[in-house]
């Protein structure tokens, strides 16, 4: 499972196809979205009615929305908050999670909810909250079960709702990042070249060319390595560096948090040709993305924000 922050556009919108996967996972919870009467008709969940509900959360101070993908299929959601209003309380909660309908059972929300525990625990968080509304036994369920404890009765911020207040403690040190590199290549008119790569776990997903380090490799060294073993480019080395991404993620139910370093390197547009290619290899394909297609893509992209952070730089062409 892969948790990431929800993309958006350079204007603020969620991309036209994620936004029909939110839809889609929101009207498949049909008895929730009729307990919490968030939309107006639970039947008749609409594309736009997401994005305006997404659009409230974000705007809330601390805010995150985060989704988790299997096998590249999106089947959860899980909305935090850094802080809650309220000054007496110190620790974050958690808003929302809400995992397919159709996907439940399979331990989604299990490992959801430990990847946001982890999160929480990397950033020093000692203890995270969320409410439960009253009448909603299954989510009181399953939040127990996890460890949550109730410590109270209070009403929801939005609507005053009654519901149920419960605490759990994130005792432990944050488990260790790994660390990465990757690089962002560039051509004259700003389109990045991109693999398609294969992946048992997350499923087949689009990403820089890049990997782990090997023995006492920095990220750079280990960038510039695997992108010589991946693209056969000898001739292209890491330039600066455009960002650092952290991604969780969990791997046979373990929770891990991976650090990449992206960097930059410019060249004129052309084939790879690396051992890594074909039908035998984990790399299912290549594309130069102009910076149009990063805004829309069909299949899950890593990192999920990578067309703001290449206009930031200056980049992405639409050639």
């Amino acid at each position: 499972m892969i948790l990431d922050p929800l993309p958006l556009t350079p204007d603020h919108d969620i991309p036209a196809p994620l936004l029909t996967e939110l839809t889609a996972l929101y009207a498949s919870n049909r008895a929730f979205q009729a307990l919490s009467g968030d939309f107006p008709d639970p039947d008749d969940i609409r594309p736009e009615q997401v994005a305006a509900a997404l659009a409230d959360e974000l705007a809330v101070p601390g805010a995150e929305v985060l989704l988790a993908r299997s096998a590249g299929r999106l089947v959860g959601v899980v909305i935090t908050l850094a802080r809650h209003p309220d000054p007496e309380d110190p620790d974050p909660w958690i808003g929302l999670l809400m995992v397919d309908a159709s996907a439940q059972r399979q331990g989604h929300g299990t490992r959801l909810a430990a990847l946001v525990e982890e999160r929480l625990r990397a950033e020093g968080r000692t203890g995270v909250r969320l409410a439960v509304l009253d009448g909603n036994a299954p989510a009181l369920a399953f939040w127990t079960s996890l460890g949550y404890e109730p410590i109270g009765h209070g009403e929801d911020r939005e609507h005053g709702r009654p519901c149920t207040v419960l605490r759990k403690s994130l005792p432990g040190t944050p488990r260790a990042v790994l660390e990465g590199g990757r690089v962002a290549v560039l051509d004259p008119a700003g389109a990045v070249f991109l693999f398609r790569y294969a992946d048992d776990e997350a499923g087949p997903h689009w990403a820089l060319p890049g990997g782990s380090p090997a023995g006492d490799e920095t990220p750079r060294e280990a960038a510039a390595r695997e992108l010589r073993a991946e693209t056969g480019w000898t001739d292209l080395e890491p330039g600066p560096l455009l960002a650092t991404w952290d991604h969780d993620f969990t791997h046979q139910g373990i929770p891990i948090r991976r650090r990449e370093h992206i960097y930059l390197a410019l060249t004129d547009r052309r084939e790879p040709a690396g051992p890594h290619l074909g039908p035998s290899g984990d790399i299912l394909g290549w594309h130069w993305w102009t910076a149009a297609e990063l805004v829309t893509p069909t299949e899950p992209l890593w990192p999920p924000d990578l067309a703001g952070l290449l206009a930031a730089y200056g980049a992405g062409g639409d050639a």
